[in-house]
């Protein structure tokens, strides 16, 4: 969901937004309730929960289907979903971390397996891509939020690593251990983020450009678009003009 922002708002672009939209308050109701069943129902008391919750309504996601989501968790009749983590390679030796969320991890395995080997990408074993990444607290503002500057000194101020910003976005990279602090501190200065989460980030990135860059594009499209998948975390460095020629 969340690893490839510009190349997602270019999709967005070309007309998907329902189908998109669709899939996504699946995903995000899928992580309330996985999130409520693993400790308590209530945001206010579970770290996990009021991330899942903010997120969900960063992205306009009904009240109803949030509490719908919760209430599943409560109610013992939500199916029993496994976290599992794939890594593998795309086209030019893009590495790809693939994080899932399955009732069913048989389903998962093979599916995430075929959309790699389909798309010019291999699986790997658990370990053979992470070591290129950081595993790090991720805040999403729009760049409606405040000016690169301004939005810098906030996430300073905030307790901070880094920030990356660009026509579209602000993005905050905290400590993994200091995300919920730092988004609190970061709310009270920006207002409400547009998503906070756990993500991994390149520690460097791969160029890529030409097929193996159209072929990159559709494995990361495909992985999106599984059910069992929740995020794509992947490496590339594509030209802004070349993203451009691939969605058009």
């Amino acid at each position: 969901m969340a690893g490839h922002s510009k190349f997602k708002n270019i999709m967005h672009r070309k007309g998907r937004q329902d189908a998109v939209r669709s899939k996504l308050f699946s995903k995000l109701a899928r992580e309330i309730t996985v999130a409520a069943k693993a400790g308590l129902p209530d945001p206010a008391m579970n770290p996990r929960l009021r991330l899942a919750v903010a997120n969900a309504k960063a992205e306009s996601m009904p009240k109803d289907n949030i509490d719908r989501a919760i209430k599943k968790a409560i109610g013992g009749d939500a199916e029993t979903y496994e976290e599992i983590r794939y890594e593998g390679f795309g086209p030019g030796g893009v590495g790809v971390i693939v994080e899932v969320l399955t009732d069913n991890r048989n389903r998962a395995a093979a599916n995430v397996r075929a959309i790699f080997s389909k798309n010019g990408g291999n699986l790997g074993e658990t370990g053979a891509v992470s070591f290129m990444f950081d595993r790090v607290g991720q805040i999403v503002y729009p760049a409606s939020a405040g000016s690169e500057d301004a939005v810098m000194e906030a996430a300073i101020e905030a307790g901070a690593e880094d920030v990356e910003s660009d026509e579209e976005s602000h993005t905050i990279y905290t400590a993994f251990e200091g995300l919920n602090e730092v988004a609190q501190a970061l709310e009270a200065t920006l207002g409400e983020a547009k998503s906070t989460s756990i993500a991994w980030r390149p520690k460097s990135r791969t160029p890529v450009e030409g097929d193996a860059a159209g072929t990159l594009m559709k494995l990361i499209d495909s992985l999106d678009d599984d059910d069992d998948v929740q995020n794509v975390w992947s490496n590339e460095d594509i030209a802004a003009d070349e993203l451009e020629r691939l969605a058009g």
